[in-house]
């Protein structure tokens, strides 16, 4: 017996087509050079992280999960990229923000303002934002609190 609508019964019982899509959702995906996007990236993706090399422009992952597609824009995080931030950021529906909390006090306030600037961004402001505190593992990171 079904219990649902006559369509959907009809599509469980006689029709085997593909399952419906999934839902996708464009995310930027922002940081210094070396906090860890490129790597995030590719353990999302199930990649190696063997032969990994830092973004110099950006790149774009589909980052599969069970209920939907993560569309991620990477962005490259050196000095002379990161004025070009801005010009990726339209159409995003969410923003992760990667740092290195093991970083020097100086490439932390530098990323500090890089985030306070994504934050005001008028087509950022709105969004979701993902602030991952990356290199936990290394003996110099800070704590969540610290950052």
């Amino acid at each position: 017996v079904c219990f649902a609508l006559p369509w959907q019964c009809f599509r469980a019982l006689c029709c085997k087509g593909p399952p419906p899509p999934r839902p996708e959702y464009d995310l930027v995906c922002i940081g210094l050079s070396g906090s860890g996007k490129t790597t995030l990236l590719s353990q999302l993706c199930s990649e190696s992280p063997e032969n990994i090399v830092s973004t110099t422009g950006f790149s774009i992952k589909a980052v599969p999960f069970q209920n939907a597609i993560l569309n991620v824009k990477e962005l490259g995080g050196a000095d002379n990229i990161r004025k070009y931030w801005s010009r990726y950021y339209q159409g995003s529906q969410g923003v992760i923000f990667v740092l290195d909390s093991a970083s020097s006090e100086d490439d932390l306030e530098t990323a500090r303002n890089e985030l306070h600037s994504a934050l005001q961004h008028p087509q950022l402001c709105t969004l979701p934002f993902l602030i991952l505190a990356n290199h936990q593992d290394k003996p110099a990171a800070r704590s969540v609190q610290e950052v």
